[in-house]
């Protein structure tokens, strides 16, 4: 049995970790391949962040593309050599003539869950403006999706399964960028990374919206470091790269920001 109250602390999102962690004995009981639903970037992280202090599970995660939000995990002995080929998922078009009645991300995801289906069996949606959007989705749904998803907003739509390979993944626009600063504060390189003031940098943390690693940090004098993700709502993420000492000792850090 894993140490799983020792594995939970500090965890936000323990529901789904323990789901995980229930995952992963089973994995070891049965020497399967055990795979989960689809999760959050939040809850990926925390299920890497656990399974690197266990010698004895392995996992992988997976979304359908490298630039995947959700992801499914496969989880297995140590023993099992396991990849990315070990994740299953399909990928569907919803095709349908969106010219006169434009259909957001909301609206896809929206009818779909609207069939009966939960948010957990479901991975990326992929908007293409008029004509229509792609999905991924667990193998199991196809034939579900097919036969109840006829209509998003007033739009009559198809269902037809796809490749993977044929999903129009938009490569994130990311700009590169070096700041020096005093410290390594999370308010003093963030303001840096997304070209805003200092104060409204803290105004955006004190009220919640910055996260770090996924994790949401309410403090403006919080030390970030090299490999640190900073994410801030609607407005992209900051990824901090290497940081070296200047000879007035201050600290030149290299940012990648993803917009």
């Amino acid at each position: 049995m894993l140490p799983k109250e020792e594995l939970l602390k500090g965890i936000e999102n323990r529901e789904t970790i323990t789901r995980i962690i229930d995952l992963a004995e089973q994995a070891l009981r049965t020497w399967e391949i055990i795979q989960s639903d689809f999760l959050s970037p939040p809850e990926i992280f925390e299920s890497e962040s656990i399974f690197q202090k266990l010698t004895e599970v392995e996992i992988v995660a997976w979304g359908g593309y490298p630039q995947a939000e959700r992801k499914r995990l496969a989880i297995a002995r140590s023993e099992l050599p396991i990849d990315t080929s070990n994740v299953e998922l399909a990928a569907i078009n919803i095709e349908g003539n969106f010219l006169f009645d434009t259909a957001t991300h909301r609206d896809f995801l929206g009818f779909m869950l609207g069939t009966g289906i939960v948010r957990e069996k479901t991975g990326d949606m992929i908007v293409l403006g008029e004509h229509g959007a792609q999905a991924i989705v667990i193998p199991e749904l196809m034939e579900y999706l097919e036969m109840n998803l006829k209509q998003v907003r007033s739009v009559p739509v198809t269902i037809r399964p796809i490749e993977l390979s044929e999903l129009k993944i938009r490569e994130p626009k990311k700009k590169e960028l070096t700041t020096v600063e005093a410290s390594m504060r999370l308010d003093a390189i963030a303001s840096a990374g997304f070209g805003m003031s200092r104060s409204k940098m803290v105004d955006l943390i004190d009220g919640g919206d910055v996260r770090v690693n996924w994790k949401e940090v309410s403090q403006a004098s919080y030390t970030v470091k090299t490999g640190d993700l900073v994410a801030i709502r609607g407005k992209g993420r900051l990824e901090i790269g290497e940081v070296a000492i200047t000879k007035k000792e201050r600290y030149r850090v290299q940012l990648t920001r993803y917009i």
